[in-house]
């Protein structure tokens, strides 16, 4: 079982072939993560609304807490945009690495931890959001959301859609 495929393993690349793998990861990637993070959001009172206009604060800064239906619906087109474009990397990566469909289940572990240690160290820091103290407990809960809602959806959707 080879780590790394050959070409002739891995036709091109065509929509047609990508569409099901990166659709269905990034909407159920997608879906749970930020179902996570409202649930998470809930437990501290404060709304999935809110939530979403955190994600927007990332490209509008503080002015997306004053804004109304249309800074959450951009919230929300900013994380499945996040969402659809994790799962294009992992996909595409698949194509290279066999190891990435092989043992989706540990490939979609490491890429949870992966993907968390890009959102919170270096997209957030270069955004406009204004973040919070991180603490044990927070990081935690966050990585454990990336590897659950996040790797393990796109890794396994990723492996189903390959063969």
């Amino acid at each position: 079982m080879p780590l790394v495929t050959t070409p002739l393993e891995n036709p091109p690349l065509t929509w047609t072939k990508m569409a099901p793998a990166i659709l269905s990861g990034g909407l159920i990637a997608g879906a749970m993560d930020i179902t996570a993070a409202c649930a998470y959001a809930w437990t501290r009172g404060v709304g999935p609304g809110r939530v979403l206009q955190y994600v927007a604060s990332g490209m509008l800064g503080p002015a997306s807490f004053q804004g109304g239906t249309g800074t959450k619906a951009l919230g929300l087109a900013i994380h499945f945009f996040v969402a659809f474009s994790a799962t294009t990397v992992f996909y595409v990566a698949s194509r290279k690495i066999a190891f990435l469909t092989q043992r989706a289940a540990v490939a979609g572990v490491l890429y949870g931890v992966a993907v968390y240690l890009v959102m919170y160290w270096v997209v957030t820091p270069l955004s406009a959001v204004r973040r919070g103290p991180v603490t044990l407990n927070s990081t935690i809960i966050a990585v454990l959301t990336h590897i659950c809602c996040v790797g393990l959806p796109i890794a396994l959707s990723v492996k189903r859609f390959s063969k």
